[in-house]
């Protein structure tokens, strides 16, 4: 006779497995501050990239299996770019983009024997921090609607507690990215260093394309010497105030 296993725990393994494969990584977070939206994920790799552009406003940054979640980041960018040629480029947006990456998440979760080991964030830059999307997929195809930060992967939970010790609304560029380091380094107990990070931005008020990567650039090294002496306070850069952050269930990535 063949082996029974009732829908309940198959679910439940499915969900297990996913869940240890993208702990094992390193987290990633992804923060807004007064003039668009910050991604930083550890990540010694220039080759291989946890965080990306989609379209004019959007960015995504995941973590979990490199050759999986870069695959959804391809075909993101495909589906944005033939919805703005049918349509409208305005008619391309986070909010659509998360619901469409909902709906195939669930049905791999559901129908396959493997689920896919990833989680990842899809973000939209708007005209004012108030009109900023930022939304978080999990494996099974769950969409959590987040605000003021994320953190995915690895010790997600921990980085979650030290970023709301530090996050505050209206932080500047150098004072989020000096949050999110303290409170990577914190979770590591060892000091990040510019390259061992990947670091983009959803700059507002900027025409058309909205991203850039700061990942070995100057700029972040001014940034990272910047926030240096303040990463030793509780409060990193001029932040200390109890933001309205996300909740740090999730994992991180193998690749990259």
């Amino acid at each position: 006779m063949p082996f029974y296993v009732s829908p309940e725990q198959q679910m439940k393994d499915k969900a297990d497995y996913a869940r240890k494969g993208i702990a094992r990584g390193r987290s990633g977070v992804v923060i807004q501050y007064d003039q668009g939206i910050l991604f930083v994920a550890p990540n010694p790799s220039r080759a291989l990239h946890k965080i990306s552009e989609i379209y004019d406003r959007i960015a995504f940054a995941a973590v979990g299996r490199y050759n999986e979640f870069e695959n959804l980041r391809v075909a993101g960018v495909r589906y944005a770019d033939v919805r703005g040629y049918q349509y409208d480029r305005g008619d391309v947006t986070a909010r659509g983009l998360a619901n469409w990456y909902a709906q195939i998440l669930g049905t791999v979760f559901t129908e396959s024997n493997k689920p896919l080991e990833v989680e990842f964030v899809v973000a939209e830059v708007g005209e004012s921090p108030e009109a900023d999307q930022i939304y978080r997929i999990f494996f099974d195809g769950s969409v959590q609607d987040e605000h003021g930060f994320v953190a995915m992967g690895g010790q997600a939970e921990q980085v979650t507690s030290a970023l709301k010790e530090r996050y505050a609304d209206g932080l500047t560029l150098a004072g989020a990215l000096g949050a999110v380091t303290a409170s990577l380094s914190g979770s590591s107990d060892e000091d990040i260093g510019a390259g061992q990070l990947e670091v983009g931005i959803l700059a507002r008020g900027r025409a058309h394309r909205s991203f850039r990567r700061l990942t070995g650039t100057p700029q972040l090294e001014r940034l990272l010497a910047e926030v240096r002496p303040a990463d030793a306070g509780p409060a990193g850069n001029g932040s200390g105030g109890k933001g309205s952050g996300g909740k740090g269930s999730g994992g991180n990535g193998q690749g990259g």
